[in-house]
Formats: structure tokens, C-alpha cells, sequence
């Protein structure tokens, strides 16, 4: 069992439960958990299973309590749930924290449809998660291939639902897909939508009209997917939300462009720090583009490696110029 914090300052790692058992009864286990550093005031909580290739394949929660041992700040939760929450289903369950005087977040149930061409053919040897970022944090990675619904079966096209349970999103920004398979595998992924599932809009669409091929050379793919534009209702389109159609009028309007960073191959050329890049048109400029995540590997500017990003701007011209440069942290 696995647990991730979120709070004001950002979000913890996977906190592993495993050898950090202070006390255990029959139907109750207390963990001592130290945090490395300081979330600020704890929004939500999210518990999982790391694995299910473990001996046990279930696992039956009740109740939960948190306490912060400094300030005695005390959280309790009944949960009667059990994981996965289906058969080969979802691992994860998210909560919100309740402060006093303070409204908490809602745990709401996304439909997330993938629009594809082969993806139900190869599900049996391929594993595809999602990751879906707003505003007010992420999902984690979340299994799409485990337990599909609504499948349909077009002469060129398939569609399959997905059900996500999460605390409130807010505005949808992002999804990260991570792709991976032990043979070889071409998918053909055309486009995601996000939704509640409790209301008809609005609806986030995420444009991505690109095959994967993932071999033994290349036996994990991540992506990046920016959020394309949003299908808002009648009232939100004869004006009540103009500000927000504009911005994704804006977001649909985006250009691509391919970015390759040819590290040095001399001592001391690589670097572990968080780089960026802006690019300059005679039109306009970009906006900063963190460099974080390469088409190649998880691991970027490694000394004589080259490394590939993708990324999607509004409207430049001819592109002119480009800023690059780091933050200095790291080695």
C-alpha cells in the first residue's frame, strides 16, 4: 500500500507503508510516516496499491485517521471500500481533507474516453496509463486498458470508456500518457475526451493523432498532451463564458514544434538542472517551455545523448531566435 499527500506547497512521492508499521492489532495497523518536506496545509490524499503481483490481491479498508504528530492537526475518514474497486479494476481511491471553516474539495467520478484505431486489438499485450493534471493537482497514472466500458467497434475507428474517481480536478490542463509493452506494438491513439460524468459539459478534448510504436528498443513511451479546446454548454457559448472560449480558441490555434538537444560530449557537459526554452517569431514570442520530458528516454541531457521534445505554442512567424537556459540546481 501506497499513499501520496497533496498540499499547498505541492504533493509528496509514493509514500510506501511497507516497514513503516509503529503498531498493529487484529483489524488496525498504525504507520509512522515522515514527509521530506512541507506540503503546507493537506487538501487531499491519495491510496493505492503499488502492485497486484503480490500474494495479496485485495485489500479491505475501513476506517482511516491522520494525525500530524507537531500540530495535532487530526483527519478522520471512513472509507468501506475495497481495492482493486473492481476486477482488474482501479487501484486507487482519492480523498479530500477536511479543515474546519474551510470548504474541501469533492471527489468526482471523469469519464475519459480514448478515440483510437487498433489499441482493443493489442490491450492484451500492451499497459497504458493516463494522468490527468488541472488545477487543483493530478490523478497519478491510471490504468486505461484494465477495465474498459462502453467499447465500440467502428469500420475504421474504436472508442472505450474509462471511469476515473478523483477529488476535484478543477480546469483540466493536461494528460500524460505512458505507454508500455514486452513485444512489439504500434498504437494509434486519435484523440481523448474528459467529462464528469454527472454533467454533459463541459467537455475537455485532448488531440493526439499519433502512432506508437513501442519494440524492446523503445519499450516505454511517454507523452505529454496539452489540452486542445473545450466543448462548452449552450449557455457558456451565447456568451456567459466568453473569456474561457476565447482562451481555448487560443489553445486550438497551437503550432507544434520539435526541439533537439544535442548535449556535449566533453566532462562536465550534462547537467541535472531544471532547463527551459522560449522561442522568438517575428510575430511573437512563446511562453516558457520547461524541458522535462524527452521522447527517448526519462532522463534528459545526459552527457553526448540526444534528446527530443515536442512542444505546442500559439502562432510565431519565422521563427528568430531562442532562449535556453537552466535554474542552476542539481549537478
Amino acid at each position: 500500500m501506497v499513499m501520496v499527500f497533496y498540499g499547498s506547497n505541492g504533493k509528496s512521492n509514493a509514500v510506501s507503508m511497507e516497514n513503516k508499521v509503529e503498531h498493529q492489532t487484529e483489524n488496525q495497523i498504525t504507520y509512522d510516516i515522515y514527509l521530506p518536506s512541507d506540503l503546507g496545509m493537506l487538501y487531499k490524499v491519495r491510496l493505492g496499491l503499488q502492485s497486484l503481483e503480490n500474494s495479496i490481491s485485495q485489500l479491505s479498508l475501513r476506517h482511516l485517521k491522520m494525525q500530524n504528530t507537531s500540530t495535532l492537526d487530526t483527519f478522520r475518514l471512513t472509507i468501506n471500500k475495497t481495492l482493486p474497486l473492481s476486477p482488474n479494476g482501479d487501484r486507487w481511491i482519492e480523498f479530500p481533507i477536511q479543515w474546519p471553516l474551510t470548504e474541501a474539495l469533492s471527489v468526482v467520478t471523469y469519464h475519459l474516453t480514448v478515440f483510437s484505431r487498433n489499441i482493443l486489438n493489442e490491450r492484451n499485450f500492451v499497459h497504458m496509463t493516463a494522468c490527468i493534471y488541472g488545477t487543483h493537482g493530478d490523478t497519478g497514472d491510471r490504468s486505461l486498458l484494465q477495465s474498459l466500458q462502453d467499447v465500440q467497434h467502428g469500420e475504421k475507428n474504436e472508442s472505450f470508456l474509462v471511469i476515473v474517481d478523483a477529488v476535484d480536478l478543477g480546469e483540466l490542463e493536461k494528460i500524460v500518457l505512458l505507454i508500455s509493452s514486452n513485444t512489439d506494438c504500434k498504437l494509434d491513439i486519435k484523440k481523448l475526451h474528459v467529462q464528469e460524468a454527472a454533467k454533459e459539459h463541459p467537455i475537455y478534448v485532448f488531440e493526439v493523432n499519433e502512432e506508437f510504436s513501442v519494440n524492446a528498443n523503445k519499450p516505454e513511451i511517454q507523452r505529454e498532451i496539452p489540452r486542445s479546446f473545450v466543448i462548452r454548454g449552450e449557455k457558456q457559448k451565447n456568451g456567459i463564458d466568453n473569456n474561457l472560449n476565447k482562451e481555448d480558441r487560443q489553445v486550438k490555434n497551437l503550432t507544434e514544434y520539435t526541439i533537439k538537444v544535442y548535449t556535449g560530449d566533453k566532462r562536465g557537459a550534462g547537467t541535472d538542472a531544471n532547463v527551459h526554452i522560449i522561442l522568438f517569431g517575428n510575430e511573437d514570442k512563446s511562453e516558457v517551455f520547461q524541458l522535462s520530458q524527452p521522447l527517448e528516454h526519462q532522463n534528459p541531457f545526459e552527457r553526448g545523448k540526444v534528446d527530443t521534445f515536442k512542444i505546442k505554442a500559439k502562432k510565431l512567424g519565422s521563427l528568430r531566435s531562442i532562449e535556453i537556459g537552466h535554474d542552476g540546481k542539481g549537478f
